[in-house]
């Protein structure tokens, strides 16, 4: 679970260019909602809300590929009575999610899954603040909703940072959601990561059959919360 990409010295690059793209035409559409990927059950009035980065919002797959739309084909298909909201931003840090937090605070939100901190990650920033952005994203989350049911996405460091850094990052998310008393999914791309099948050519973003996986791998642990 802790592998991570074998080519882990290419995604500073990529993290760059996920960083120009919140500006360009293309990453305009990178917070989507349900609607333009798979359409909630009619009648649907509870809201999953995802905030997350490139690896949420689906970069570089059609938007019903994406991870969220595959969760809302499995809820649509269980008969329940969940809207899924894709409000992943490609290039974004967990500084980047705390700074647009208010705006999505406006939203119904009856579940939040929250994945944030691979760009911190790529870019080698403080740890620390890392935790201190999530920490406090978590926090306003269950003060302007406290009724709603979180959880907590984690994610690994690229190796190549050090034994240190990676080992730092990776305790940040159970931490958390021990001390918050919040669901986990231990590590988003477990099963993803270093498989050039599963991914782009980027050897970063999953592709179609790897978003499937991330899939899975979250609603393993959200299904339980649905009701």
């Amino acid at each position: 679970m802790r592998q991570m990409l074998k080519g882990m010295s290419l995604l500073v690059a990529v993290s760059a260019c996920g960083q120009a793209a919140q500006t360009d035409s293309r990453a305009a559409g990178e917070t989507r909602a349900s609607t333009d990927a798979a359409a909630p059950a009619p009648g649907s009035d509870r809201t999953i809300l995802f905030i997350g980065t490139s690896l949420t919002a689906g970069l570089g797959l059609e938007p019903e590929q994406s991870y969220p739309a595959l969760i809302q084909e499995r809820i649509n298909s269980a008969e329940l009575s969940y809207r899924v909201v894709n409000a992943g931003v490609s290039g974004e840090t967990s500084a980047g999610a705390l700074g647009r937090l208010a705006w999505l605070l406006r939203q119904p939100m009856d579940i939040v899954v929250i994945e944030t901190g691979a760009n911190d990650g790529l870019r080698a920033l403080s740890v620390n603040t890392m935790r201190a952005n999530i920490d406090s994203i978590i926090t306003r989350v269950k003060k302007a909703h406290p009724a709603a049911r979180i959880v907590l996405v984690g994610m690994e460091a690229p190796t190549n940072l050090g034994v240190r850094y990676t080992g730092r990052f990776r305790e940040v998310y159970p931490d958390l959601a021990e001390e918050h008393d919040v669901t986990l999914v231990p590590f988003l791309l477990d099963g993803v990561a270093a498989q050039p099948a599963l991914n782009q050519g980027d050897g970063v973003h999953p592709n179609e059959a790897g978003a499937r996986i991330l899939a899975d791998n979250v609603w393993k642990v959200l299904r339980p919360l649905l009701r």
